[in-house]
C-alpha cells in the first residue's frame, strides 16, 4: 500500500523532544484496512517513507484512533524540518 500526503510536523516533549507527521484522517482509513495484517504487535505499523531525498524506515504510532509518522534528526536536519512545517511524505505500509 502506498500513499502520500502533506500534513504538519508536531513536537511531543517527554523526557527529550519527539517529532511526528500526524497522517490525515483518509490516509488512517486506509491504513486500518490492512493493520491486521501489516502490524507486529502493539498497534504499529511498520512504513518505508520518504521525505524530499532522504529515505527511512519506521513504524507509525498509534494515537487517538489515527496514526503518527515518527520523524527522527536525521530525517528532519537535512531538510530544515521543524515543528509546525508543512511537509509532503511519500509512504508504504510494509506486509
Amino acid at each position: 500500500m502506498e500513499l502520500s500526503f502533506t500534513s504538519r510536523v508536531i513536537e511531543w516533549r517527554g523526557p527529550a523532544p519527539y517529532y511526528f507527521l500526524p497522517v490525515p484522517d483518509e490516509e488512517c482509513a486506509d491504513i486500518r484496512e490492512v493493520a491486521a495484517a501489516a502490524s507486529y504487535g502493539w498497534g504499529v505499523i511498520p512504513v518505508r517513507a520518504r521525505i524530499g531525498e532522504v529515505d527511512f524506515e519506521t513504524s507509525l504510532f498509534p494515537k487517538n484512533g489515527g496514526y503518527l509518522l515518527p520523524l527522527k534528526n536525521a530525517v528532519r536536519t537535512p531538510g530544515g524540518i521543524a515543528a509546525g512545517d508543512d511537509v509532503s511524505v511519500r509512504m508504504t505500509v510494509v506486509l
